[in-house]
């Protein structure tokens, strides 16, 4: 058996980082199931073959073929956010949270601004990116790369406003575009009393590892969505909690699935 060089070393190491890398981009996306769909393929290709099951063994192998080639399509958003992450010098960035000076940059002025909103029930749809591009959401809207403050954030959402009814996208510690459209949600368990807002905060979250805060117009109840998941009736504190753990690098908190809830 050959020995290990460090150059050997070294090229695992690279590819090892790459794929992690390529893991940490994807996830978040629906192409995590369809990754999760392909290895259970693969598994069955396997045990079929090592069963003898030959015409199985030969449909599967057919349909892995088939999908193998429609990969490229399918996976399309995802190759276009890693080809833009390279181009912006994204891809090898630092896995790390925020700073706490960076995280209260972005916290402070997003909490009070739901608390005012909820306070006048003035719809409002906040997303923040994190890992994941947002650049095509971005594109939908009015760029501004404004500083984050309490104060841009009421104007932007007043109503009877030209960006009022769109989204607000947070890019590090700046306000990246206003008034953009978001994907609406694909779960179709959920409750039929939400509305627009919520279904494109949850759409947003299903695609992305956005975190992404919702005020309701009509009730003025505060919600946070993260990985296609919501919870409501969050008051200052606990909002201000979450993001804050979220940005910060912390541990994931518990959600509750839209499913069931009325």
């Amino acid at each position: 058996m050959p020995a290990i060089t460090p150059i050997d070393a070294l090229d695992i190491l690279l590819v090892a980082y790459f794929l992690f890398r390529l893991m940490m981009l994807i996830r978040g996306t629906r192409a995590t199931a369809i990754i999760k769909g392909l290895a259970v393929l693969f598994v069955a290709n396997l045990a079929s073959g090592w069963l003898g099951l030959r015409t199985v063994n030969w449909i599967l192998e057919q349909g892995t073929t088939v999908i193998l080639v429609a990969l490229p399509v399918v996976f399309f958003p995802e190759l276009r956010r890693a080809l833009e992450h390279l181009g912006r010098g994204q891809l090898f960035s630092r896995l790390a949270g925020m700073g706490p000076e960076e995280v209260g940059q972005v916290v402070d002025p997003v909490v009070r601004s739901a608390r005012l909103l909820s306070e006048s029930r003035t719809g409002a749809l906040i997303v923040i990116e994190r890992e994941v591009g947002l650049e095509e959401y971005v594109e939908s809207g009015v760029r501004m790369d404004a500083a984050i403050t309490t104060e841009l954030l009421l104007n932007i959402f007043t109503p009877n406003t030209p960006l009022h009814d769109g989204a607000v996208i947070i890019r590090g510690q700046r306000v990246a575009a206003a008034g953009c459209f978001l994907p609406l949600t694909d779960n179709p368990y959920i409750s039929s009393k939400m509305g627009t807002r919520h279904r494109a905060g949850l759409g947003v979250s299903e695609q992305s590892d956005a975190l992404v805060v919702i005020v309701s117009e009509e009730t003025g109840t505060i919600s946070f969505a993260k990985g296609g998941r919501l919870e409501r009736n969050l008051d200052e504190d606990s909002l201000r909690m979450r993001l804050t753990r979220e940005l910060s690098g912390g541990r994931t908190g518990n959600f509750v699935r839209w499913g069931g809830l009325g």
